[in-house]
């Protein structure tokens, strides 16, 4: 009896970042449940609450990793960030007193570079939040800006995977 052959590794790891139960906080993981449901082939989707052991574990096995978080500065809610983390370091919007999770993303992702285990392609959406209490229901500009983010990232995944199925 032969054994199926193995899947082959994911393009890209999408990871959604965030607490469903703190409002706002829940964006990344929406994001990440709508890529997940565009059913793109070798792109691997991760829920995370945003400790960064569980971070840095899930996207060292990937090349091309995209992070997902909701933010809380000064800009309007619903605003859309993009960054390049291996181009530039992250702006401190991704400091712990703006998120409600134990520890920054930039501090997972210094770390990460710190170790040297920064992925070679690490992309972060960001979408800037308005509510981060108790709760459930998001703000409006919070979930309009939802599907704008995900059709982004699947535009890109997209790319990605086309020109890694030619490679």
């Amino acid at each position: 009896m032969s054994r199926a052959p193995a899947p082959p590794p994911a393009t890209a790891l999408v990871v959604g970042i965030g607490n469903e139960y703190r409002s706002d906080d829940g964006a990344g993981l929406l994001v990440a449940r709508r890529v997940r449901a565009a059913g793109l082939g070798r792109v691997e989707v991760r829920e995370e609450g945003g400790d960064v052991g569980d971070l840095l574990a899930s996207w060292s096995r990937s090349d091309s990793v995209f992070l997902v978080d909701s933010v809380r500065s000064d800009s309007s809610p619903g605003t859309i960030y993009r960054f390049d983390a291996r181009a530039a370091q992250l702006p401190s919007i991704f400091v712990p007193h703006v998120s409600s999770h134990s520890v920054g993303l930039a501090e997972a992702v210094e770390l990460a570079q710190a170790l040297d285990e920064l992925p070679p392609r690490l992309i972060v959406y960001a979408i800037e939040g308005a509510d981060f209490s108790s709760g459930t229901r998001l703000s409006a500009a919070v979930q309009a800006a939802i599907p704008a983010v995900a059709e982004r990232l699947i535009g890109e995944l997209g790319a990605l995977v086309t020109s890694g199925e030619r490679s």
